[in-house]
């Protein structure tokens, strides 16, 4: 007896099957896709009564060895490339395989990048260098000049110009503050052919001031024969009557003039990490500052501006400043070409800029007349080359150093020709 509403009867459950059923008899097992191992059932009704036709899988590796079908289970290329990356294998028409790198060509587009690199760095320091040099000094304003030997000739001074120094900086840099400027030191600095030569001009030198042309008011001066120490002329009428005055005293043709300050050598020293000098004494001048102890030492920019101004302490008093001073310049002048400065921005840009910043140049003067300069002083620091003071012969009447003008003809000469320099001087 069916207790349940028309329709609901057990002879419709072949057209319901999965929805339920009104039988108190189980359900029919459903149909379910068979895997077996081994040889195929036979086939049966399609029906309840028994299980379709179902391919049979031998050994996992395929349907069978007739149809040369392969699961791909066994071999990981399920999804039809190798190792598995799916779609897109070889023949499959929508992706090819990734070629292998060329490290030759990305060799080659590396190296043309780095280039590319230094090349625009490089110009671009050039031209940001260039333009911090301070052209001041106008050499065509210098009348009746010798005419220009071998090689190139650099008056090098280092003046005691306070300018743009505080008064706190004055005081920590034992420097006063004197108005105006004076030299503190003069330097010829002769390159060519053979190995530099660097000699110190005294300060307290005799000279006969010669006729001269205002630097800035163009009037002529004629001479009168006063003699007066050398660096009167840089007080006088700047670097233009300085320059005049050297080479009416000495015939030798200067090409470059350099200066630098009291604040811009210390600020060198300093951007530069220091300077490694051997000191030949203890060295205590209340008047420089220096309050140095013997023996080999790094001097800092406050330090290495007392070295160099120190003269009371000395025995020779000038003589002997002279010689510390071109000892120093050329300790300096290697530090700054070491690898250590050059290869490291961090240290070679501060040094540029705290030179370039304090220098004051001639008109002519370009980046690689002061590459040339500071490169002939590295080599008077190696030995290549030779320092000295100008020849003296003694004191004048009015207590300056007289030259010994047989032996400044000697040199001169020697310089013009660029030959070997064999005189000597204290």
């Amino acid at each position: 007896m069916n207790d349940w509403p028309e329709g609901f009867s057990g002879g419709d459950r072949g057209s319901r099957y999965g929805r339920g059923s009104s039988s108190a008899q189980p359900e029919s097992a459903r149909v379910m896709r068979q895997v077996r191992r081994g040889p195929a059932a036979p086939p049966g009704p399609a029906g309840y009564g028994g299980v379709p036709p179902q391919p049979s899988y031998v050994d996992g590796a395929g349907h069978g060895p007739a149809d040369g079908y392969d699961s791909g289970y066994n071999t990981g290329q399920v999804y039809g490339t190798p190792g598995g990356r799916g779609p897109g294998g070889p023949g499959d028409g929508r992706y090819e395989p990734r070629p292998a790198p060329d490290w030759r060509r990305r060799i080659k587009l590396t190296a043309i990048t780095v280039a590319v690199v230094l090349v625009v760095t490089g110009v671009g320091t050039y031209f940001w260098a260039d333009s911090k040099l301070n052209r001041e000094v106008d050499l065509s304003k210098v009348i009746e000049r010798p005419e220009a030997g071998e090689g190139t000739n650099y008056l090098i001074v280092g003046s005691d110009s306070r300018k743009g120094m505080s008064a706190e900086e004055k005081k920590k840099l034992h420097t006063g503050s004197a108005e105006g400027k004076r030299t503190d030191s003069m330097m010829i600095l002769h390159t060519g052919g053979g190995a530099p030569t660097l000699v110190s001009l005294p300060r307290d030198s005799n000279v006969t001031i010669p006729s001269f042309k205002g630097s800035d008011s163009g009037k002529f001066y004629p001479s009168t024969g006063r003699q007066t120490k050398l660096n009167a002329a840089y007080a006088e009428d700047g670097p233009e009557l300085l320059v005049r005055t050297v080479e009416a005293n000495t015939g030798l043709h200067i090409d470059h003039y350099v200066e630098i300050g009291f604040a811009g050598f210390a600020n060198i020293v300093d951007a530069v990490g220091g300077v490694e000098m051997d000191i030949p004494q203890d060295i205590k001048d209340t008047k420089s500052g220096a309050d140095l102890k013997k023996g080999k030492q790094t001097l800092n920019g406050e330090e290495a501006l007392a070295f160099v101004r120190t003269r009371y302490a000395l025995a020779g008093s000038d003589l002997d400043r002279t010689k510390n001073q071109q000892k120093f310049l050329s300790a300096l002048a290697n530090q700054v070409a070491t690898p250590s400065t050059i290869l490291n921005p961090f240290r070679l840009y501060p040094t540029m800029g705290a030179g370039l910043d304090s220098l004051v140049v001639d008109k002519d003067m370009g980046l690689y007349d002061l590459a040339s300069m500071f490169w002939a002083m590295k080599g008077v620091s190696g030995g290549d080359g030779k320092s000295m003071n100008m020849p003296i012969a003694g004191n004048t009447a009015n207590g300056n150093l007289q030259w010994d003008t047989a032996k400044v003809k000697t040199l001169v000469n020697q310089l013009k020709n660029d030959e070997t320099v064999t005189v000597s001087g204290k």
